[in-house]
This record gives C-alpha cells, sequence and structure tokens, in this order.
C-alpha cells in the first residue's frame, strides 16, 4: 500500500566524513515529478565509460511541498551524498538541469532553474 503522506515531512540527513546533502528548492509546478542525481560526466551515453553504466542506478527523489517556517516550500532532498561534483536531470531524460558541488559534513542548497 502506498503511503499518500510519505516524503511530506522532515528528513533524516546521514552526513558527515565525506558525506554531504543536498536540498534543491524546486518551481511549485514541478511538484510530484522524480529528480535523478548522478556524478558528473555520467549523464549521457556518449559519457559512459563502460557497457555496465549504461545499466547504473542513480538515485532519485520525488518534487515534495514541505512544510517550512511561514507556510510550505516545493522541495527535493537526497540525504546522503559523498561528496563531489554531480548534475541533476528529470528522471526519464538526459537533460541536465542542475549541476552542484557536495562537500562532506555540510548541507548543499540549490535553486532550480524556472
Amino acid at each position: 500500500m502506498e503511503n499518500p503522506h510519505a516524503g511530506q515531512g522532515s528528513v533524516l540527513l546521514d552526513i558527515g566524513g565525506d558525506v554531504g546533502a543536498l536540498v534543491v528548492t524546486m518551481p511549485a509546478e514541478l511538484e510530484g515529478i522524480e529528480v535523478e542525481i548522478r556524478p558528473h560526466g555520467h549523464g549521457t551515453t556518449a559519457h559512459r565509460s563502460a557497457p555496465d553504466d549504461v545499466h547504473r542506478h542513480h538515485p532519485h527523489v520525488a518534487v515534495v511541498n514541505r512544510p517550512v517556517v511561514g507556510g510550505s516550500s516545493p522541495s527535493l532532498v537526497f540525504p546522503e551524498l559523498v561528496e563531489g561534483h554531480y548534475e541533476l536531470c528529470a528522471v526519464g531524460t538526459d537533460d541536465v538541469v542542475l549541476t552542484v558541488e557536495i562537500h562532506g559534513a555540510e548541507v548543499t542548497t540549490a535553486t532550480w532553474p524556472e
């Protein structure tokens, strides 16, 4: 059974050492879409270094309207990422919309372009 309230509250971040987290503020009209994150340069077939990369699973999360002080904010949260450079795109596409750099023991924030 699907939980209709899953993901709408607080998110536990597991950061420290070389592991950080990412919070992206999203446009309201994108609520519900899923966004994938992958190491920079692994997005398109042309950049894949080995045949196995084609089948590699990359983490993805949904855009959720989360409660914040004074209201709510559509966002996505990746709670545990090894430091490095990443690219984000809507699931099912290779269109990189945002690139970020994650630092260990820190929460990186970004805004999805309109």
